[in-house]
């Protein structure tokens, strides 16, 4: 099993309702075994720059890639990349 952790940043917090509404359709796509989409709670006493956080886990690396290749995958990047400052993925197996 794969495990997919993306990190963003947003050049614009307020618009983290509207990004993470983008950012859910990701969990239509076929492949994943859970995916979840969630504002960071900035509850951490050292570090609290991350506004989002996206969570998804795969069956295998080859799942995770077709993922990648749907088409809905694109038309939600090209929607949230503009809005995002940074982004930081983790991929790791579980």
């Amino acid at each position: 099993m794969i495990r997919h952790i993306v990190f963003f940043t947003l050049k614009d917090p307020a618009e983290a309702p509207g990004i993470i509404g983008h950012l859910k359709r990701l969990g239509t796509i076929p492949g994943s075994t859970l995916f979840d989409v969630a504002q960071n709670r900035k509850a951490d006493l050292f570090s609290n720059e991350i506004d989002i956080v996206v969570y998804a886990e795969f069956s295998n690396i080859d799942a995770l890639h077709a993922f990648k290749k749907h088409p809905t995958y694109s038309e939600v990047t090209s929607v949230v990349r503009p809005r995002r400052e940074l982004r930081f993925a983790a991929d790791i197996d579980a």
